[in-house]
């Protein structure tokens, strides 16, 4: 069987968590507790794309926001 993650052909969720972090998911997997919907169901490509274009800083929202505090 053939990684859902990798396959090319599939379709695909852009999911993102309370932290601001976002994750490519198979759009025939449930989506786990505690993420939401970014980007409805779309080829691979254009989810790795948007979450390329969207999500710029790699840090959890909490440390962001530490810092943030801090400065």
């Amino acid at each position: 069987m053939t990684n859902p993650f990798e396959n090319a052909e599939g379709k695909f969720l852009v999911l993102m968590n309370d932290e601001e972090q976002y994750s490519l998911w198979p759009s025939f997997i449930e989506v786990p507790e505690g993420w939401r919907t970014v980007l409805e169901e779309t080829d691979r490509q254009t989810c790795v794309d948007f979450i390329e274009k969207t999500w710029s800083d790699m840090r959890p929202k909490s440390l962001r926001d530490a810092m943030d505090a801090h400065a």
